[in-house]
């Protein structure tokens, strides 16, 4: 039976996406389903065996996973990797290679078709980001037919581009199963501030995680 999976979209670039997926897979393990975490595609990633590659999103997504840092776990997880922190088009053209909209998906449903249990499939940078020279995240999520959960900061701007991003997955068609506010450092308002001012338009339930603390129970029983 091919898997439970799940796209974790973002709201913009560097809010919080790969921390939410590492505290709901924790979350999941320690329910004792079994879960499968993927970033498939990721860029800002340093060589692996190179002292920065432990930071990586790459990285943290396999401790979450309680599995080994080796090159086979990495691959794994982890087709698609580029050095540059830039879109994945642009970090791909850097280093002379390029990504076919195809071939993601395609590996994509391989790994849902041969996983058991629940597959998080971590999306890059916001929902709109280029991922190919011609295709979008949106364009990649819309393909795999996989509902969504949408990750969302609580720094100041993010209830618009939380909200943006939730009206675009209605006009496409994409099921939301929730709204996650990951707390932003230094943010003006309190992440529970914000994810109210969420929840009152997004039409979907809305969670907050803080930092250092658990997974929130209703999110998991959503997934």
């Amino acid at each position: 039976m091919p898997a439970r999976a799940v796209f974790i979209a973002g709201g913009g670039t560097e809010i919080g996406k790969t921390y939410v997926t590492a505290a709901l897979t924790r979350r999941l393990r320690t329910l004792g389903r079994p879960v499968r975490t993927l970033k498939p595609l990721a860029s800002g990633v340093p060589p692996f065996g190179d002292p920065g590659f432990a930071e990586s999103d790459t990285a943290r997504l396999l401790d979450a996973q309680d599995l080994a840092l080796d090159d086979a776990a990495v691959e794994a997880c982890s087709p698609w990797r580029f050095s540059a922190p830039l879109s994945p088009d642009q970090a791909a053209a850097l280093e002379g290679r390029s990504l076919d909209l195809a071939d993601l998906v395609g590996w994509c449903r391989t790994q849902i078709a041969g996983t058991r249990g629940t597959l998080l499939i971590e999306g890059v940078g916001g929902l709109m980001s280029p991922v190919t020279e011609t295709a979008t995240g949106l364009d990649w999520l819309r393909a795999l037919g996989v509902p969504a959960l949408l990750v969302s900061g609580s720094y100041l701007g993010a209830i618009s581009h939380a909200l943006t991003a939730c009206e675009t997955l209605r006009l496409h068609a994409v099921p939301l199963l929730a709204v996650a506010v990951s707390e932003s450092e230094g943010a003006p308002a309190p992440a529970s501030t914000v994810a109210g001012a969420i929840a009152r338009h997004a039409g979907a339930p809305v969670f907050c995680l803080r930092r250092g603390q658990p997974c929130p129970e209703g999110l998991t029983d959503l997934i």
